[in-house]
């Protein structure tokens, strides 16, 4: 069955488990956080169920996720605490998915638009897309601290498409998660989901979306 075919004039990508496999360097960072809070180490696997909402929402899913409450001053400590180790980590062992580069690089080659939109920091986000020597690809980059919201809010998808001056249904979002179908579909935008990165334990193919992507590369071919 052919896949449905879209003619965007951009393309707007989520970062941690789309283009970037980051969850090493996160959950290094949040058992260092943990460690300094005298608190039990998470698995792996934990934490990549945590990823999608932002360091906020990582922290605090770390602190109390089948644990006991935590106060604001944990809480604040603890954020303060994972900023300081990731800042460290950041980058150390992550590493752009398969078929990343020569996604970006077709894409460029079509001259079409593209930005970043994430719920990761800013502080974070731009030195990765420069230590992956992929920064130069996009016009706009949206982080989870640009707007006083996050995805699944579909202002983020909004401002990309602003700064790129094109409107939602003109653009194709990739990402991993509902989040990213979230905020596109309420802007108005069609959106690919991969189904290897972080979807906070939900089965990807449960997450209602325009298309599945073992493999970015096979972005190409809902492209007309």
């Amino acid at each position: 069955m052919n896949p449905a075919r879209f003619a965007p004039r951009a393309l707007l990508f989520d970062l941690d488990g789309t283009l970037l496999d980051t969850i090493a360097d996160l959950a290094a960072a949040a058992n260092l956080m943990l460690a300094e809070l005298g608190r039990p180490p998470r698995r792996q696997e934990e934490i990549h169920s945590f990823v999608g909402k932002g360091i906020a929402n990582l922290v605090h899913r770390c602190l109390t996720e089948n644990r006991a409450p935590v106060s604001d001053a944990e809480t604040k400590a603890a954020l303060a605490a994972f900023h300081r180790h990731y800042t460290r980590v950041n980058g150390q062992n992550t590493r752009p998915y398969p078929g990343v580069p020569e996604l970006l690089a077709a894409l460029a080659a079509r001259a079409l638009k593209m930005a970043v939109v994430t719920n990761k920091a800013t502080a974070f986000t731009l030195p990765l897309l420069e230590q992956f020597g992929i920064a130069s690809y996009f016009g706009a980059v949206v982080c989870g601290d640009t707007l006083p919201v996050k995805k699944p809010d579909p202002a983020v998808i909004e401002h990309a498409c602003a700064r790129l001056e094109v409107a939602p249904p003109e653009t194709l979002v990739i990402g991993d998660s509902a989040n990213d179908a979230l905020a596109a579909r309420a802007a108005g935008a069609p959106v690919l989901l991969v189904t290897y990165g972080y979807s906070e334990g939900m089965p990807v193919n449960t997450i209602a979306c325009d298309g599945y992507l073992p493999d970015i590369l096979r972005a190409l071919d809902y492209l007309a």
